[in-house]
């Protein structure tokens, strides 16, 4: 067990691909974090060969744009522009299975203002869809960078930091060696009210690249990254963990 990390920073999107918001709470449970890519959205153009699919941020960078918040029942989205639309998304009966990331997923699609708000943001018609929890999450149930090696990469690419959303991080945990987490792989580590376990090394693609707000390319972050870091078959760099809850517990900054 190492002793408990400091969390400076946690957060989650609601739904697959949107901003990546912080948050000065957030409760960890079986599954993760609770409200965490609850929802998804999914292609239903007819000229789309992605038609069926999952939308993901590394296809549509421009997602990480708009802002979406749940408050109580009802699911709150924002554009860039202004434009909103706040309701509580309606079941409707209709189940679609999506691909995502090669692995099938039954998603529950959703009626209400959502989904028109979207599709013209998108130029490209979009369903809003419910995912079971865990459903559109890469790989483990919980992401974790550090402090430490935030700012080495800030360094090697002449910033004097940088912004933590880029990597989508549930956790951010305070440390002061870089590329600490990568000795922590199997062992079990607190945070707040909550113990987990370390898993696997996150691989890291081009979202890396674009800036947490517009979606815009700005930095060379993953081939700076892929310049010294462990690299996977795929030739993804590393870059933070992922982790499984132990316990189940509260965690604020």
């Amino acid at each position: 067990m190492i002793d408990e990390l400091r969390v400076v920073r946690a957060g989650f999107a609601p739904i697959k691909g949107t901003r990546h918001l912080p948050y000065s709470r957030v409760v960890l449970d079986a599954q993760g974090v609770v409200g965490d890519r609850g929802f998804a959205l999914v292609s239903v153009d007819e000229t789309d060969p992605g038609r069926g699919r999952v939308l993901r941020t590394v296809q549509h960078p421009s997602l990480v744009a708009v802002r979406a918040e749940l408050a109580g029942d009802r699911l709150e989205v924002e554009l860039p522009d202004g434009e909103t639309a706040s309701a509580e998304p309606v079941a409707t009966g209709e189940r679609l299975t999506c691909d995502y990331w090669g692995r099938e997923v039954e998603l529950e699609l959703l009626g209400g203002p959502h989904a028109a708000l979207f599709s013209r943001f998108l130029d490209r018609p979009v369903r809003l869809a419910r995912a079971r929890r865990g459903d559109v999450v890469f790989a483990g149930a919980v992401s974790v960078v550090t402090t430490a090696s935030l700012h080495d990469l800030a360094r090697q690419v002449g910033q004097d930091a940088l912004d933590a959303a880029r990597f989508r991080p549930n956790l951010v945990v305070e440390t002061d060696e870089p590329y600490a987490e990568d000795t922590w792989l199997g062992r079990e580590i607190r945070v707040g009210g909550a113990t987990l376990r370390i898993g696997v090394p996150i691989p890291r693609c081009a979202v890396i690249d674009s800036h947490p707000e517009t979606g815009e390319r700005d930095i060379r972050l993953l081939k700076t990254l892929a310049s010294h870091r462990p690299l996977n078959r795929a030739g993804e760099p590393a870059f933070g963990v992922f982790a499984e809850v132990v316990t189940p517990g509260v965690v604020g900054r």
